[in-house]
């Protein structure tokens, strides 16, 4: 599939809902000095493109989950009906084909790791290894590859920091994050449906979770229709004197989309993303081998990906022709 044809509105746009996925086209439009009925023209066009969504989701920590990263090896005609499995289900994310086809890497969050013990049982699956997340250093939503807008036009956009508390979640609570797993633009009108409260509590409701970071918003995109081919899962095994070091200097590459410390052999996951296979190669003996103590270094292509964050899309999203 074919990168989107995107002109300088169209980034800005991107860049002022990966600061702030609900922020309104008006306050939007004004930034990029352009209309409120253009804004919204865009953001349709991108989001029927596949290009772009706007998701939500519940903060796992606040219901005790753990994150866990997820490998699995299979058969090379087991993997793709195996991969759509795992992305049909709500407690996997990031769901990815991997090394021709025979490999499938995920997320999974959920108060101990059940998805491992309901992987099909089969001769198909060759093995499969799962580790906890320990820390993200670096996450997608925050990915420097969007940028677009000047230090002056996203500071008049990005919100202010959550401020960390915790939260009783509610059952209407829940009921809201549903939609806003599917839409995380959709409005109060059709929250209050979901919810039964009124628009008015609802708007005060979501304030509350969004500002307390119990509920998040954030933008989903396509690196391959925003122009970046190349996409790769990064395992390494890095020094444990050092790895504080690496994890941050690894989170500061534009490249890198994500980052996190893990359990297990390799403790250092990451994700690249580069213009092509030429600009990876580059990436990882130019930028990657510097860092000294990276002892080993694992490399996967990412092949199709089934399911990126919020609720499963009813259309293949960011997935190759």
């Amino acid at each position: 599939m074919e990168s989107a044809t995107l002109d300088a509105i169209d980034r800005g746009l991107i860049h002022a809902l990966q600061l702030d996925g609900r922020a309104p086209f008006a306050r939007i439009a004004a930034v990029l000095g352009v209309s409120e009925q253009t804004v919204a023209r865009r953001y349709r066009r991108l989001v029927a493109g596949g290009v772009i969504r706007v998701v939500g989701g519940v903060d796992g920590a606040l219901l005790g989950y753990e994150p866990w990263t997820v490998r699995v090896r299979c058969t090379p005609d087991a993997g793709p009906a195996i991969a759509e499995a795992l992305a049909r289900r709500p407690d996997a994310y990031w769901v990815h084909l991997l090394s021709g086809g025979t490999e499938i890497s995920c997320f999974t969050q959920s108060p101990d790791p059940v998805l491992l013990e309901r992987l099909p049982r089969t001769a198909r699956v060759l093995g499969m290894t799962a580790h906890l997340l320990l820390r993200g250093f670096a996450l997608p939503d925050g990915w420097p590859g969007l940028a677009a807008l000047t230090p002056e036009q996203a500071d008049a956009l990005r919100p202010p920091p959550a401020e960390r508390r915790e939260i009783v979640l509610k059952e209407e609570d829940h009921r809201l994050a549903a939609v806003l797993a599917r839409d995380g633009r959709a409005g109060h009108a059709e929250l209050a449906a979901a919810t039964g409260w009124s628009e008015a509590t609802v708007k005060r409701r979501l304030a509350l979770l969004r500002a307390s970071g119990a509920v998040n918003v954030q933008l989903d995109y396509s690196p391959r229709l925003l122009g970046y081919r190349s996409e790769a899962r990064l395992w390494m095994s890095v020094r444990p004197s050092a790895l504080l070091d690496v994890a941050t200097t690894l989170a500061g590459h534009p490249e890198i989309a994500f980052a996190a410390v893990t359990t297990g052999p390799a403790n250092l996951l990451a994700t690249a993303l580069c213009r092509d296979s030429a600009a990876l190669y580059r990436y990882l003996t130019e930028r990657v081998s510097a860092l000294d103590a990276v002892q080993t270094l694992e490399t996967a292509p990412v092949l199709r990906t089934m399911k990126r964050t919020g609720a499963l899309p009813p259309l293949s999203y960011g997935r190759p022709a």
